[in-house]
């Protein structure tokens, strides 16, 4: 490989859909777009705290609402033309423009007016809660209190776009144009494209007008968009990859054994669990959905299933989300009455209720002999994970239960689909989070959450969401968000199964390769084994 020209190999999963940070959805094409952008922030690997970027600094009002960032001196874009606060707003405008209609707009509703603005209710971009007072300077007036804005800051929605590259091709409420061609596009992060070899390879070189230029170590990024992570595996046993990007479980347990100084399964911020459609009639009832959630052994389908490579689930809102504390699920009772807990590192997960108890709970809700409870269908994704979780999950509920289900695998578009449109019974889930707050998954299942594609609502959970969105002060914050989570996970349209991780093959000659919980890596920071 091409150890010795400082050129990482890797793994990316899939051919990018776009490069432009605007329209991106997928982690595989912002993996990408985050070495050619950066925004105001970065997000420290480990730890998922911000970190100064493009700004050297901030500072946010008592009430939370401005926030004044301050711009690095001598910043400049690829083909050296100085970078300054007014490309961020004219980026930014360009995101929110109701005309270009930005997948990733939504990012951005923090900003006073932005939402009103994206919504056509406002015509004047001016009136966005954004201002450049100077070069150096930019001024963020928001609708309520977001302590957790400056990791906000880091995702691709945020990175400054050059004007001159986007109006050259009509790209400023265009989509589709070809700006971001190699060649052609003009980027302000670590690296810049050098050549873009359709479902065959991308290739990043050292960007020497970046900042942190002089410290980087890796000079060429090249991304294989290899599909198949069997097939990945291959290319990496081959040679041909440095970071592969992701392993099938089936073979966790051989180089655990074989090799396990290549193999990393690190924390990923994501949250798998059970969705219920609410308006099927037998899943109306908050006591079956509990008794279905509590039947299920978590730590048997982390242990054997996932051969121990995610952790169980009892919350919604995973480990590594800021400073939050998750509401746990509660075995006991019958959860009319949610209860918030502050676990400790050191608690013990929540157990499984005993067969008696959990048929009592359908009992109460009707179904007393389980010959009575209706044959639903458990919808899944057909890749390689989730039905063998859901072949679990369905002798599970046998055993415990007494009830039957069947499977259904569906490709990616047409799972997403029936979710979106309420086609679905029971759903294998997964959100991943853009930032690491606990914010970014319990917005999911508010009531008018474009997301909760379960049919459940809560005025009180609502009412809990919307108490802590006002709230500037983070411990009053969290304790909101936890009641929230309680209310959610003990009564709710879900059932948290297990948390994300990401399982890669990782080259000996690769070092510094730390833990990375959003998915996104400063590739710049690796380097190679002397």
């Amino acid at each position: 490989m091409a150890t010795r020209e400082r050129t990482l190999i890797l793994g990316n999963a899939a051919e990018p859909a776009d490069l432009d940070p605007h329209l991106a959805t997928t982690l595989s094409d912002q993996v990408i777009i985050n070495a050619l952008f950066e925004g105001l922030t970065v997000l420290d690997e480990e730890t998922a705290r911000p970190l100064p970027a493009a700004a050297e600094s901030w500072e946010v009002s008592a009430d939370g609402l401005t926030w004044v960032f301050h711009l690095r001196p001598d910043l400049h874009w690829s083909n050296g033309d100085r970078l300054t606060a007014a490309d961020f707003v004219k980026t930014w405008q360009r995101a929110l423009s109701p005309h270009f209609a930005a997948d990733n707009a939504w990012y951005l509703f923090v900003l006073k007016n932005a939402a009103a603005y994206n919504a056509g209710q406002l015509d004047e971009a001016g009136a966005i809660g954004v201002a450049a007072p100077d070069a150096r300077t930019l001024v963020l007036r928001l609708e309520q209190p977001a302590p957790y804005l400056p990791a906000l800051l880091s995702l691709p929605a945020w990175f400054p776009l050059h004007s001159g590259n986007l109006e050259k091709f009509g790209a400023t409420e265009q989509r589709g144009r070809p700006w971001t061609r190699p060649g052609e596009l003009v980027s302000n992060g670590a690296y810049q494209l050098r050549a873009w070899e359709p479902n065959a390879r991308i290739v990043l070189a050292l960007n020497p007008q970046h900042r942190d230029a002089a410290h980087s170590q890796i000079e060429r990024l090249v991304f294989l968009p290899i599909e198949k992570p069997e097939d990945e595996e291959r290319a990496y046993r081959a040679g041909q990859l440095h970071v592969s990007f992701n392993l099938p479980v089936t073979k966790i347990a051989t180089w655990r054994e074989r090799a396990p100084e290549q193999l990393r399964v690190d924390p990923l911020l994501q949250s798998h669990f059970l969705r219920f459609n609410t308006a099927h009639p037998a899943l109306a009832d908050p006591r079956v959905r509990r008794a279905l959630s509590l039947a299920l052994d978590r730590e048997q389908l982390a242990r054997s299933v996932l051969q121990a490579s995610r952790a169980p689930a009892y919350s919604l809102v995973p480990p590594h989300s800021g400073d939050y504390s998750p509401a746990t699920l509660i075995a006991e009772g019958s959860g009319d009455t949610p209860r918030p807990t502050a676990p400790t590192a050191a608690r013990a997960p929540s157990p499984t209720l005993p067969p008696q108890n959990l048929r009592a709970l359908l009992a109460e809700a009707g179904y007393a002999d389980p010959k009575d409870f209706p044959q639903l269908e458990l919808l899944v994704r057909a890749d390689e994970l989730m039905p063998r979780v859901a072949e679990a999950i369905q002798a599970m509920w046998k055993t415990a239960l007494g009830i039957k289900v069947t499977i259904s695998q569906r490709e990616q578009k047409t799972w997403v689909q029936a979710q979106q449109t309420g086609d679905y019974e029971l759903c294998l889930s997964a959100w991943t989070a853009d930032y690491p707050d606990p914010l970014n998954f319990l917005e999911l299942f508010a009531a008018d959450s474009p997301y909760n594609w379960t049919g459940w609502g809560s005025a009180r959970y609502d009412a809990l969401l919307a108490a802590a969105a006002r709230s500037a002060q983070p411990e009053a914050r969290f304790e909101l968000l936890r009641e929230a989570e309680a209310l959610l996970v003990n009564e709710g349209p879900i059932a948290p199964l297990y948390f994300g991780a990401e399982t890669r093959l990782v080259s000996p000659a690769v070092k510094n390769w730390t833990p990375a919980p959003l998915g996104f890596r400063r590739f710049q920071l690796l380097r190679f084994a002397d």
